[in-house]
């Protein structure tokens, strides 16, 4: 399957919240949440096995989830992408590998997990290099603020993990001070808080160009608190 043979199921003034063919639809400015009931992971249009759920925020072309859906298949993995060319990308990767175990979201990320996603349903959350919007005026647009890490909180399971990557120094700061304000994580590394290099995290498409540039990367990982 190519990407151009996903389509979008509905005109703008048709849009409305809907799981089909491992995409599920939640359309921009669309406010009538009420209207759809999330189903659980269990269910079959989702996923057919029940499985700890593994998500990622800002999943671009897919190619990071669809290599840890293929190779760690004891786990469900979710892909939430707000932009249609990207979902279609990932939808392509689905059906071209037969990936049961992963779900593409075609939506924006705070408000689909605000609505929609049950309180320690989550086993791990990661988010991979997300636009770090670098001037200090958009700072309010940057993924990574306080109130959505609540969020993460509440959906991961106890001691669930949240693993952020970017190759932005600025945005490293910014995370790690946005994560241990939040006061609901705790750092899995040791001061200053990341490392460079984790062979077993797996690869993407910014991860590998920004290497081929000489840029580093920066991992982080963040273990929720229990009390």
């Amino acid at each position: 399957m190519r990407p151009e043979d996903l389509q979008s199921p509905f005109k703008w003034k048709d849009r409305h919240i809907l799981v089909q063919d491992r995409v599920w639809y939640v359309p921009d400015q669309f406010k009538d949440f009420n209207s759809f009931t999330f189903p659980g992971w269990n269910a079959p249009q989702l996923f057919t096995e029940q499985k700890p759920i593994c998500l990622e925020y800002c999943s671009g072309n897919g190619a990071w989830i669809a290599s840890k859906a293929q190779e760690q298949q004891e786990y469900n993995w979710v892909a939430v992408e707000r932009k249609f060319d990207r979902v279609k990308k990932i939808w392509s990767k689905i059906k071209n590998h037969q990936l049961d175990n992963l779900l593409t979201v075609c939506g924006e990320g705070h408000q689909v997990t605000c609505q929609y996603i049950p309180s320690q349903s989550i086993h791990s959350v990661y988010i991979n290099f997300p636009d770090p919007w670098p001037k200090r005026r958009h700072e309010k647009n940057r993924i990574v603020q306080v109130p959505f890490l609540l969020e993460i909180s509440r959906i991961l399971e106890g001691k669930g993990t949240l693993s952020i990557v970017t190759d932005d120094p600025l945005f490293s700061k910014w995370t790690i001070e946005q994560v241990l304000k939040s006061k609901h994580f705790e750092s899995i590394y040791e001061e200053p808080f990341y490392i460079h290099d984790d062979p077993l995290y797996g690869s993407s498409y910014f991860e590998d160009l920004w290497r081929q540039k000489g840029k580093k990367i920066f991992y982080h990982a963040f273990r929720k608190k229990v009390a």
